[in-house]
């Protein structure tokens, strides 16, 4: 009887021992269980996997998967960064760039990783070649000095020339982001429009002089020891001086009618009668030197048309 009774208490004690170690073991499962997390993992081919991991970083989670990246290849998130359950990490191109879109509401941004992985869009580039226009000069010939009259005469019409321009334009979503040249060539020159400016005209009765250009102070005959200069145009834009804040080289602000570009041969502050009109010499420039003078305009547009012509400058008194 106290046979059985010890074999009755030696089961009872192994069955509670066994009780005892499956729930000490259900609890250690339940614990790492807890830890696990839930990754999505989307290769470049577009190919799914889920992973489940208590890994913390990208790229240890990508260890443990046994997943190489190729030098091309780049995570998003960034490697580095860590990831929660339910995260998805997507392997791309190095050529994609991340476009953030986040809504905002009343609590601030609000956005998702999903959100952002939808807007990511290629770069994509393309070789153009273009025929574009080149602009034809307009040259005047003043007659001032001969003893012939003459009247206005267009001796040569203008015809814009040709250039082929090659570039090379990115897109992103079908917009252009950026346009580069990469070569010009010249396909036909441009031909000078030449036009002969009248020096007198005669009228029935009486004879008074006038001419086809501008001038508010004085006539436009040159005066006792002019010279012809060759007379140009620029605005404040960066394609004429490089810069758009019309400041020159005096320090002065470029002012239409009255701020010329010359050479060092005249001081800046020297005033100089053109063709009748009286400018001051408040700017230089790289091209300006020798007999050649920049008379600044208002726009680009009047910089062109004004064209070249050639006029007689002397110091004004």
């Amino acid at each position: 009887m106290k046979r059985e009774e010890k074999a009755s208490f030696s089961i009872i004690k192994i069955i509670c021992v066994s009780i005892i170690l499956v729930l000490i073991s259900g609890i250690g499962v339940m614990a790492v269980s807890n830890n696990l997390k839930d990754i999505t993992i989307v290769l470049q081919n577009g190919y799914e996997m889920t992973a489940f991991t208590s890994k913390s970083t990208v790229s240890e989670i990508l260890d443990e998967n046994n997943i190489l990246l190729d030098e091309n290849q780049k995570t998003i998130p960034d490697l580095t960064e860590e990831v929660n359950s339910g995260d998805i990490i997507k392997i791309t191109d190095k050529s994609y760039n991340e476009v953030q879109i986040a809504k905002v509401s009343e609590k601030g941004i609000e956005t998702s990783l999903e959100q952002l992985l939808q807007n990511y869009a290629p770069i994509t580039e393309k070789i153009v070649t273009e025929q574009v226009s080149i602009p034809f000069e307009t040259i005047t010939k003043n007659t001032a000095g001969t003893s012939t009259d003459t009247t206005n005469k267009v001796l040569q019409e203008g015809k814009e020339g040709i250039k082929e321009v090659t570039y090379k334009i990115k897109y992103q979503n079908n917009v252009e982001i950026e346009k580069i040249t990469l070569s010009e060539t010249v396909i036909q020159e441009p031909v000078n429009k030449i036009v002969q400016v009248n020096k007198k005209v005669t009228s029935r009765g009486s004879t008074t002089s006038r001419t086809s250009l501008p001038s508010t102070k004085t006539s436009s005959s040159a005066s006792a020891g002019s010279q012809i200069y060759k007379i140009t145009a620029y605005c404040s834009c960066s394609k004429c001086c490089g810069k758009s804040n019309g400041i020159t080289a005096s320090g002065k602000k470029a002012t239409a009618g009255r701020t010329v570009a010359a050479s060092s041969k005249f001081a800046l502050g020297t005033k100089l009668n053109i063709n009748g009109h009286i400018y001051t010499v408040e700017d230089r420039g790289g091209a300006i030197n020798g007999n050649k003078i920049d008379i600044f305009v208002n726009s680009h547009s009047e910089a062109l048309a004004w064209g070249v012509r050639y006029l007689p400058v002397s110091v004004a008194n």
